[in-house]
């Protein structure tokens, strides 16, 4: 296939907090089926694990066959321990996060990675950031989407933002709960397309909504924002916001401006759904993105190689946003 050249910003890397997991009795945890493949229990589904989570050969095999040379990893946030109480999770996150770093440190530039905050205590949150940026050997963290429900909740991450800005930091908004928030309640039917389909796409506009209305971007130049999901379902409702605030509230245009203050990734959608993000916030704002160890390498070549995109457009998205982004925070 020739030299990997493509950058995914979006991929999760369970290792070093499966053991932590394991001795675990209550969701979120892993404990083998009766064949004796581990099993994750997250919040509300469960999933067996297949290599990947875990195993850094079997996760540079598929890189090599999606022709990916560099692969963001983050903490993964999705589960809810780093919403736990920190007594409970500070040293499991702390030691995921040094894990992280020597395997990023080691990877010869194959992995960047993410850290994991104990968001319980907004102290010792906004340490922990200014720990792994110092060391230098992680990028920035994942914070749960929960947070960015509404501005108020965004606000409490004051202290982490002010970390991140002063270190200079990529922030990863992904679904996730806060600390007082409880899972949802499972629908009653068709829940696996309605929770992690439907509702979540509808939730990640929501976030990228608070990060707009706040103006979080600005107030914290330092940070660099990443909505996951190509911004939920907020390219395709757009058009519906404008017309919303033009008939409302004539002289407060929706700002559409602002949708260039962060950068989004396409993990988990294809290209025509790539295509629209490209139009709406500028190829210079979107990555590559796989969701790994979820998600399939036809998809991942698909959703690139049938989006229609320029080549200009696609080198970008590809390669190029990203890339821009990891020499800033090198």
């Amino acid at each position: 296939m020739g030299t990997p050249t493509a950058i995914d910003m979006h991929a999760h890397y369970y290792g070093g907090l499966v053991d932590d997991l394991a001795r675990r009795t209550a969701r979120p945890f892993v404990a083998p089926d009766p064949a004796g493949r581990p099993v994750l229990h997250a919040m509300t589904a469960s999933t067996v694990m297949s290599p990947g989570y875990t195993d850094l050969a079997a996760r540079l095999a598929w890189m090599d066959a999606c022709a990916i040379r560099t692969q963001l990893l983050t903490f993964p946030g999705a589960l809810g321990v780093d919403a736990m109480p920190v007594a409970e999770v500070g040293d499991a996150i702390r030691a995921y996060n040094d894990h992280l770093g020597d395997v990023c440190a080691a990877s010869g530039g194959r992995f960047v990675g993410l850290a994991g905050l104990p968001l319980a205590d907004m102290a010792q949150a906004a340490a922990e950031m200014r720990r792994v940026r110092r060391g230098g050997r992680l990028v920035g963290a994942i914070l749960p989407g929960g947070f960015f429900s509404e501005t108020a909740r965004a606000e409490r991450l004051a202290p982490v933002f002010e970390a991140a800005d002063a270190e200079g930091a990529l922030l990863m908004i992904h679904p996730g709960v806060a600390p007082d928030e409880t899972p949802p309640p499972p629908y009653p039917d068709n829940g696996v397309y309605r929770a992690s389909a439907l509702n979540l796409q509808a939730s990640v506009a929501q976030m990228a909504l608070t990060l707009m209305m706040a103006d979080l971007p600005a107030r914290y130049p330092g940070v660099t924002f990443q909505v996951v999901n190509l911004g939920g379902t907020l390219p395709f409702v757009l058009e519906r916001l404008e017309a919303v605030a033009a008939s409302r509230n004539p002289d407060d245009p929706f700002p559409v401006g602002r949708l260039r203050g962060f950068v989004t990734d396409c993990a988990s959608l294809g290209p025509r759904a790539l295509r629209l993000a490209v139009e709406v916030f500028g190829a210079d704002r979107v990555m590559l993105g796989t969701d790994y160890p979820i998600f399939t390498v036809d998809q991942v070549r698909d959703t690139l190689d049938r989006a229609g995109l320029s080549p200009e457009d696609r080198a970008m998205v590809a390669a190029g946003t990203a890339a821009s982004i990891l020499r800033r925070l090198a």
